[in-house]
């Protein structure tokens, strides 16, 4: 995936510089809660290069890190993701939980959704997300994808959102 940048937020690849903060991100309980098994540092360093696996230059697909753009501070994970089945094409995000509450989770969705539409010819870009996961409904709603069904995941019935191209381009 192609970097780019939001107005407080760059968002680029993943790097091997970054496995520390990676680890910290998905061995916190908090961030990860609604998402996947705490990992540990061995278990994060071999997700992080499989990650690097993702990227293809002038494609928006992958998972990224996110940055401050003022601080250079990681703040968190987005992502664009093949996901199985009906759903083609799924957005993610997560920040470390000293970010949640400012608007960045939706600054991310907002901007990322222009990325996506505006880099393939897809004509609908999805997001899952946890029953419990209260707040990020409240992103996904926000940010204009509506909820229209479940999707379930290994075994698991998460809820299903739904952002139109021709929703996002009236928007």
């Amino acid at each position: 995936m192609d970097p780019f940048e939001t107005e407080r937020l760059l968002v680029r690849q993943f790097a091997q510089t970054d496995a520390s903060d990676f680890f910290n991100f998905n061995s916190n309980a908090a961030v990860v809660q609604f998402i996947r098994p705490i990992k540990s540092r061995e278990a994060s360093d071999a997700f992080l290069k499989e990650n690097f696996n993702l990227y293809v230059p002038g494609f928006p697909y992958g998972r990224m890190c996110v940055v401050n753009k003022s601080t250079g501070v990681f703040v968190g994970s987005f992502s664009i993701l093949y996901l199985n089945g009906d759903a083609n094409y799924h957005i993610g995000y997560a920040l470390m939980p000293e970010y949640w509450g400012l608007g960045m989770a939706t600054e991310l969705v907002l901007h990322g959704a222009k990325v996506f539409f505006s880099r393939t010819v897809h004509p609908e870009l999805f997001a899952i997300t946890d029953p419990e996961n209260h707040a990020s409904m409240a992103v996904l709603k926000k940010s204009g994808f509506n909820l229209t069904g479940e999707y379930l995941l290994d075994g698991k019935s998460l809820c299903l959102f739904t952002l139109t191209r021709t929703a996002f381009e009236a928007n």
